[in-house]
């Protein structure tokens, strides 16, 4: 027996006496006797996570979202992540699904014997988290290497930016709602990190609707938005005397950009310097600093 086969042998104990037990973001336990070999993802995140952790040749479906790495488009596509094509899932004999916690599918796939863990990373330290459940799930040795890179490239994007941006006022459109990305979500963490100021308190929630009253009275220096006209900004009523509308002062990021931007996963130091590279360029050369007293949502 070579040394890969021992190792594996000793972790797995030969079949169920050691077996792994995980448990998802639902609470929901499942025991593996051994790492699943044929993976459905239909979750963004959960894909690219899988695939940076060097485990991408497990897969053999995915959800229509999945869009990277590139490698990715050979395989079968099952549908959306919420509700996803059953009979297209079982068809491919999977003995993992990695969902969302959020889709329907999870306890119907489980009522057809599949194993499902179900995951929904909201914050830096989920992504963390995931990462680890992961690569316990896979064998993956050192699984949070991944974390560091990830934490590291974050880091690397804080430091490169300019010092007169650092007292920016930032508001991020995630989608015409409006919803934003509040400072509780990983969008608004890294943010933090970065070292400027969102206007969308944490007290609003991760993405919260956004009344356009406040982000008028909020004034910000700069606004991060989706691949869409700036001018549609400008025709909201007030909008077209916020700071950063009036001054030019609006990023425009691509849709593929977008989706970086957008996943919790291991794209998260891309998308810090997507957000570093645009505040270097439209920060003003004095923000205006933290939101002004009484004002409120």
């Amino acid at each position: 027996m070579n040394w890969r086969a021992w190792v594996w042998a000793f972790c797995w104990g030969w079949g169920s006496a050691l077996a792994l037990t995980v448990q998802d973001d639902l609470g929901r336990t499942l025991e593996l006797a051994q790492p699943p070999q044929r993976i459905v993802s239909i979750l963004p995140s959960l894909t690219e996570t899988l695939c940076e952790l060097e485990q991408c040749h497990r897969l053999v479906g995915v959800d229509r979202y999945s869009t990277w790495p590139p490698s990715l488009q050979r395989l079968p596509r099952v549908g959306g992540g919420l509700d996803p094509n059953i009979e297209a899932i079982v068809a491919l004999r999977p003995d993992l699904v990695l969902a969302a916690t959020s889709t329907r599918a999870v306890e119907r796939l489980a009522s057809l014997g599949i194993p499902v863990l179900a995951f929904e990373p909201k914050t830096h330290a989920d992504v963390q988290r995931v990462v680890d459940r992961l690569g316990k799930v896979l064998g993956v040795p050192d699984a949070q290497r991944l974390w560091r890179q990830i934490d590291a490239g974050v880091m690397a994007a804080a430091q490169s930016l300019p010092a007169h941006a650092r007292s920016t006022r930032v508001y991020f459109e995630v989608n015409r709602g409006p919803y934003g990305a509040g400072e509780s979500s990983f969008m608004g963490e890294t943010l933090a990190r970065l070292g400027v100021h969102n206007i969308l308190p944490a007290r609003l929630g991760p993405f919260p609707k956004v009344n356009p009253e406040w982000v008028v009275r909020a004034n910000p220096d700069v606004i991060l938005m989706g691949e869409r006209p700036v001018a549609e900004l400008a025709q909201r009523p007030g909008w077209s005397g916020i700071r950063a509308i009036r001054e030019g002062r609006v990023c425009v990021f691509s849709a593929a950009e977008g989706d970086v931007l957008v996943r919790a996963g291991p794209r998260m130091a891309e998308a810090a310097r997507l957000m570093a590279r645009c505040l270097a360029e439209q920060a003003p050369q004095q923000g205006s600093g933290p939101l002004p007293a009484g004002v409120k949502p």
